[in-house]
């Protein structure tokens, strides 16, 4: 099994990286540390799992070289799950990557990191509400801490592809 972990820049992935994989790689809070992947593995249920790190995009069509790596990596992973990564502060600018990559037919889980902020910034997500939408399997995680990360490993094994017309009848209902 292998999973990208995509989303834009500054929302948590190598955090969750390390997280998953007890690697270390470089955490910090501005945008575009990533700006190549990182590959690791972990185990889950006796199975090793490749996990990939993917630079920061805010959409699949590049508009710089560290979202063309991301956008290549995903192509070049027809086999992967993707665990997308949204700051849970900021869901509606994570949510068009998100449905641009269920488009290209991948199957994704959702990662709403920073659960915290929003938490302390008086944010309430439905978060039952958003999976049913989507059929995604959409997790609350604070990656620093941990919270939600166990969660979200066993609920991404085994997602399944999504067609987007889908969705929009789930939103029309």
């Amino acid at each position: 099994m292998k999973i990208l972990l995509m989303g834009h820049p500054n929302v948590g992935k190598s955090v969750l990286f390390n997280r998953l994989t007890g690697a270390n790689v470089i955490e910090s809070n501005y945008p575009g540390t990533t700006i190549d992947y990182t590959k690791g593995y972990m185990r889950v249920g006796g199975e090793e799992v490749e996990v990939i790190d993917v630079p920061g995009t805010f959409s699949l069509d590049p508009k710089d070289k560290a979202e063309e790596v991301a956008v290549k990596m995903l192509h070049e992973s027809r086999d992967a799950t993707v665990i997308c990564v949204i700051d849970a502060s900021k869901i509606e600018r994570g949510l068009y990557l998100v449905l641009e990559i269920i488009e290209e037919g991948y199957p994704v889980a959702i990662a709403l990191n920073m659960w915290d902020v929003a938490e302390d910034k008086n944010i309430k997500i439905d978060v039952v509400n958003l999976e049913r939408i989507l059929g995604v399997p959409v997790v609350s995680t604070t990656a620093i801490s941990g919270e939600g990360i166990k969660e979200l490993v066993s609920r991404s094994r085994g997602t399944a592809q999504v067609e987007v017309d889908d969705i929009f009848e789930r939103v029309e209902d």
